[in-house]
């Protein structure tokens, strides 16, 4: 796969890529030719990772800023409690799945299956809660069950993904930034009461009155919101100013075309579940969409899972998404370090 663009955003060139050993782990470029995920294999049988990874943060935040992405494989961890210990050794405390936009379940403490849609539907590659004012700066993915065929987790550097947008729609989205309209209530989608964990409406209403979102009730104890968000954010380590927004991934028109047709018909524009705008609230042009996906998919990387696998992710450097699969397929997902809007801007 190519390596795409040699400088873009933020100063980003491509750089050559050491091997980093130890006497008990090895890291070097999961794909030839490119640098994310950075692969950490055992040198030895029964290696420790929580031990190994507490002792070697410092090597471990510096690789993943430098990569994006870290793939640890053939450690033996088997159960939910091992990705915990894990994020404990290398983030600290893991946080909770707030204001919620896709169905998981909770598998243990704050571990949580990955999104629960049919194994036929893939999910378009997104950093997770940009939509937040808060949102996680690392996620870690653990395969549990590998799937028996596809189920791919695919990633890709936001950088790249913004090396490919035309500067004109770069700059559209930089001066108007873009609008997260939702809809609860309606028969499609997660209630408002699974979204903010409470039946509370003046919990909800204070909890988006501190995150910036407008709220609408309407009959039947239903709920719009609307939120608008910048398109970039600052990295809070390294300063660099990213592509970090959910503009593409919520727009109906990223669904299958005939599920966004039924969509259409069912509820109208203005009551679907979920929708993107212009931050002036103006209708982003078909044309603009479909250049945001396709930029995507130009610095998209996939791999098969391995079952034990690890994947940490620096969630404002690199997107994430899924490939439909067959058979049983468990990856959990576990989030670390919060960030702020105030610290992103």
């Amino acid at each position: 796969m190519s390596e795409g663009p040699k400088s873009g955003i933020g100063g980003f060139k491509r750089k050559v890529v050491s091997v980093a050993t130890d006497s008990l782990v090895e890291m070097h470029p999961l794909l030839e030719g490119g640098s994310l995920p950075l692969l950490a294999v055992p040198c030895v049988p029964g290696v420790d990772l929580h031990r190994w990874a507490e002792s070697q943060r410092a090597l471990l935040d510096d690789s993943l800023v430098r990569h994006g992405g870290l793939l640890f494989r053939g450690f033996g961890l088997r159960q939910p409690g091992d990705l915990e210990r894990l994020i404990r050794a290398i983030a600290g405390e893991s946080l909770e799945y707030r204001e919620r936009s896709s169905p998981r379940s909770v598998v243990a403490g704050r571990i949580y299956t990955s999104t629960d849609y049919p194994p036929n539907y893939s999910i378009f590659l997104h950093n997770e809660n940009s939509y937040q004012n808060v949102w996680p700066l690392r996620i870690f993915f653990f395969c549990q069950v590998e799937p028996t065929a596809g189920g791919e987790t695919p990633i890709a550097d936001v950088r790249r993904v913004f090396a490919h947008i035309d500067p004109e729609v770069r700059e559209r989205f930089i001066a108007k930034g873009w609008m997260y309209v939702r809809n609860f209530g309606d028969g499609l989608g997660l209630g408002w009461k699974t979204v903010f964990q409470t039946s509370d409406r003046a919990q909800v209403e204070e909890h988006c009155r501190r995150s910036g979102i407008e709220v609408e009730w309407k009959a039947g104890d239903r709920l719009r919101t609307r939120a608008v968000r910048p398109a970039m954010a600052k990295h809070p380590r390294t300063g660099e100013r990213l592509w970090f927004n959910h503009a593409a991934f919520f727009h109906v028109s990223t669904h299958e075309p005939e599920v966004a047709k039924a969509l259409r018909q069912e509820f109208g524009e203005e009551d679907l579940p979920a929708n993107t705008y212009y931050g002036d609230g103006s209708r982003i042009e078909p044309e603009v969409l479909d250049h945001l996906r396709s930029a995507y998919h130009q610095a998209t990387i996939c791999f098969p899972w391995q079952q034990g696998d690890v994947l940490l992710l620096d969630n404002m450097i690199v997107a994430h998404g899924r490939a439909p699969f067959l058979g049983n397929r468990t990856i959990l997902v576990g989030m670390a370090e919060p960030v702020t809007r105030e610290e992103a801007l």
